[in-house]
């Protein structure tokens, strides 16, 4: 792996493209939860390695290339999404009808993701980096630019808003 960096940094095309197709679907699961639109997913997707690509000559640690890159990504959604001056995507109708699944068939990851998007930008990342990227509180407070104890303090304010979001919807008693 570090041969293949150290080539990508002096700008080799094809090295950079291998260790970025490693971490590709990372990277697409982190935007799509971001913009729940598979077309913006790929367009982060694309924004991410065209930045990454130009900055990777700066990447001073190896062992960090998929951080540094989740963290590309997290930026580029944010950018995204306040370009685009909303916070997800609904398609109106398909063919014609409106469908709507029966309550009873409601997937929780579903209804989860929509929860998650109800949160603020630094709330969704601490979610999303602890639970689904599984960073420890240190890994994600870096990521994010922010003290330990603020990375705490948002994850938990998250958490509080997910469960009473959960009590209103009456997802759990």
């Amino acid at each position: 792996m570090d041969k293949i960096l150290k080539r990508a940094k002096k700008g080799d095309s094809q090295a950079f493209y291998t260790l970025f197709h490693s971490c590709e679907e990372d990277i697409y699961k982190m935007a799509y939860v971001y913009v729940n639109n598979q077309t913006d997913a790929l367009d982060i997707v694309q924004e991410t390695a065209y930045r990454s690509f130009k900055a990777v000559k700066h990447l001073k640690d190896g062992r960090y290339f998929k951080t540094w890159l989740i963290r590309i990504t997290i930026n580029c959604a944010i950018d995204h999404l306040r370009k685009n001056q909303r916070l997800t995507y609904v398609e109106p109708e398909k063919n014609g009808y409106y469908y709507q699944a029966p309550v009873h068939q409601t997937d929780l990851s579903l209804t989860l993701k929509s929860l998650i998007s109800k949160l603020d930008e630094m709330e969704k990342s601490m979610v999303l980096l602890k639970y689904y990227e599984e960073y420890t509180f240190k890994e994600a407070a870096e990521l994010l630019d922010i003290p330990s104890g603020t990375a705490k303090s948002i994850l938990y304010r998250a958490i509080d808003k997910l469960g009473k979001d959960l009590q209103e919807e009456d997802f759990y008693e």
